[in-house]
Parts: structure tokens; C-alpha cells; sequence
């Protein structure tokens, strides 16, 4: 699979699709951690009851009991969407961000400082307050040049260096293009590729989870 392949798939991330968010779920008295996720439609994929982010719940109950996933994802949303929304997402009790933002960014052409100042500016806002991050990279199709696509490219790893948080280098890693793992629409991921996406997530979480949970 070729990069620019793999980008002309995330192309189509701004397809409207069923329903605008997910709803969160009111914590329950049992909950000691929050781990929210930031994201757009590929965190509410394929609906918003089951996605990536409830099959991380899954590994949770088993292995992090008290751990809660709250989903706090709008499809279309751009890193200055994501900026608005920050303070309402974010209670103060959350403990992990999961920020899943960019890939609108890269298909509209918003300029590659701009994007990397909103994700280092909602980093910062996140670090204030102690919580931790796990940064989940994206690519962009070569629709602005193929030195915007990889000036976009190389946006997540200089921010995640640059704040020192954790990095999933590429979300859709072993998704992207394969029509087992994605939707009617050939792009966004079906059950199985939601799977495979909280898979290409786990091993970058479960260390910021352990730890939070280091007293």
C-alpha cells in the first residue's frame, strides 16, 4: 500500500454520515479515571455505539477496571473545532486525552502551521491541568501539493516530540484501503476495522494508563 493510496482513502473522511456525535455516558459511582477521546467521524465509526472507542472500553473492563471511555468526537471536526469544544470535553476529572483531530484540517488545505498550533495549543491546554496525551497521527491525499502532504505528514511526530506525548503513528494502520475493514463507503471503518483500529491504539494507551494509575 503507497502512501499517497492510503491518503486518497482519508479523503473522504468529511462524507456526512449517521448522526453528528456520540453521546457521552454519565460516569457511574464505580469510575476512579476518565479517558477522553477528541476526535471526528473516524472515532464514531461505524456508529456511536459501537466504534473504536467502545471496543477500548471493552479491553478496559477487563484489564482497568474504574476506567471509563468518554467519546467526545464530531464528524467533520477540524483541530479549531476540536479547540472550541476543549473546555466542555474535558471535565476535571479526566485523567487521558486521546486526541484524534487533523484530518479535516489536511483535506481542506488549512495551512500546516495552523494545524500544528492548534494541536500544540490543545496540548498545552490538556498538560495545564496535568492530564496525559496520546496523539493519534493521520495522513492527507496530495489534493495541495505533494509538499503540503508531506509537510502534513511529518506535523504529528514534530508536535508529539516537541510536548513529549505518546504517538499512534498512523490510526488507520491496517484498515485504510482494505474493504473487509470499512463501510459501504469504502472509508470509514465497519465493526471489524474498528477492532483493528483500538488494536493500533491499545499498546500506546495501556502505558499511559498504567501510569495514571501509580499512585
Amino acid at each position: 500500500m503507497t502512501l499517497v493510496r492510503t491518503c486518497i482513502c482519508v479523503a473522504l473522511l468529511l462524507l456526512p454520515a449517521c448522526g453528528s456525535s456520540t453521546a457521552p455516558t454519565a460516569p457511574t459511582a464505580s469510575v476512579r479515571h476518565r479517558i477522553v477521546v477528541l476526535g471526528d467521524s473516524l472515532a464514531v465509526s461505524p456508529s456511536s455505539s459501537q466504534n473504536f472507542v467502545t471496543e477500548l472500553q471493552t479491553r478496559l473492563d477487563s484489564t482497568h477496571p474504574g476506567w471509563k471511555m468518554m467519546n467526545e468526537s464530531v464528524i467533520g471536526d477540524t483541530t479549531a473545532d476540536g479547540a472550541a469544544r476543549f473546555d466542555r470535553a474535558l471535565t476535571g476529572n479526566t485523567d487521558i486525552l486521546v486526541l484524534e483531530l487533523g484530518a479535516n484540517d489536511g483535506l481542506q488545505g488549512i495551512a500546516i502551521a495552523t494545524i500544528e498550533a492548534n494541536l500544540g495549543a490543545l496540548i498545552e491546554r490538556a498538560q495545564a491541568r496535568s492530564i496525559r496525551i496520546l496523539l493519534c497521527g493521520m495522513e492527507t491525499p496530495p489534493f495541495n501539493g505533494l509538499d503540503y502532504e508531506l509537510e502534513f505528514h511529518a506535523v504529528f511526530p514534530r508536535v508529539a516530540g516537541r510536548y513529549q506525548v505518546a504517538l499512534v503513528p498512523f490510526l488507520l494502520a491496517g484498515v485504510a484501503l482494505d474493504p473487509r475493514l470499512n463501510g459501504p463507503d469504502g472509508v470509514h471503518p465497519n465493526a471489524a476495522g474498528a477492532r483493528v483500529v483500538a488494536a493500533n491504539v491499545w499498546p500506546y494507551l495501556e502505558p499511559l494508563i498504567a501510569q495514571a494509575e501509580v499512585p
